[in-house]
């Protein structure tokens, strides 16, 4: 039988040994160091100058001095004396205070409290490097299934990822709809109730509208994406056209009539009466 445990190697007391509670007590005192594992910093290569009795740092790889060869292990300052405890694979300990560069053990940032994980070679955080097909997301407030994803907030930043950071140094946002018929665009409210439109609403033209009280909508701006003429609608003006055949004589002034419009929304234009 082994002198200790697999997994914690606590120190068995042995038939017929002598001073039990010593070997007791020093199993008493690793226990103290594992369980709830946390260290003050993972970043250290060498010991502190005055560590206070029982605290714990994750060795950083490229050890020095008392801690030469305990790279990755926990330190453990107790009695008087440093204590190596050797991890292994599945061991959790929480960074109180990171006290080193972003190369260090789970790739944190100066000051950052993080929880590692051992992986049988490394510590490394339990951060996952990617999220993906999350159901909901909420920043600051809840999300639920009618907003996906929601964010109470002040201000929100996108930059473009640099040539030199591996990026093209440009920035799309790119929005996408089903079919032409359906509404695609932002809606821009004051107290949850909806001033302006902008977008594709119903079709494939871009439109900006504007309301008073978000149910009544008036169209300031519409430009046909097929030819790139804007129209401005509210203006006090018409558009009108005329489905017939006019014949215009050569060389000489005729009128022409205009029977049907694409909007007139001031009625400056009344073709029942001719003006």
């Amino acid at each position: 039988m082994s002198d200790a445990t697999t997994h914690l190697l606590l120190p068995y007391i042995l038939a017929a040994q002598a001073q039990k509670h010593v070997t007791h007590n020093e199993a008493l005192r690793l226990l103290d160091g594992l369980v709830h594992l946390s260290v003050r910093g993972a970043a250290r290569t060498a010991p502190p100058p005055d560590p206070n009795d029982g605290e714990r740092f994750l060795v950083a790889p490229g050890a020095t001095g008392d801690w030469v060869g305990w790279d990755n292990s926990i330190a453990y300052w107790v009695d008087g004396a440093w204590l190596q405890l050797p991890p292994r694979a599945g061991w959790r300990a929480w960074v109180e205070e990171f006290d080193g560069s972003a190369n260090s053990p789970g790739e944190s940032l100066p000051g950052e409290r993080l929880l590692l994980a051992y992986d049988g070679a490394t510590w490394i955080g339990t951060t996952p490097a990617a999220l993906q097909n999350m159901a909901l997301l909420g920043l600051g407030t809840t999300a639920d299934t009618s907003n996906p994803f929601s964010a109470k907030l002040n201000a929100a930043l996108w930059t473009a990822k640099t040539v030199a950071e591996g990026g093209t140094g440009d920035l799309f946002y790119t929005m996408n709809k089903e079919a032409a018929g359906d509404d695609l665009g932002l809606t821009l409210q004051t107290g949850f109730s909806t001033r302006a439109l902008i977008g594709l609403f119903g079709s494939d033209r871009f439109r900006l509208a504007v309301s008073t009280d978000g149910s009544t909508f008036f169209d300031g701006l519409s430009v046909d994406n097929a030819t790139g003429i804007v129209d401005q609608p509210r203006l006090p003006r018409f558009k009108a056209y005329t489905n017939y055949d006019n014949y215009v004589g050569v060389g000489a002034w005729t009128k022409i009539g205009l029977n049907n419009t694409d909007y007139n929304d001031q009625g400056a234009f009344d073709a029942a009466n001719n003006h």
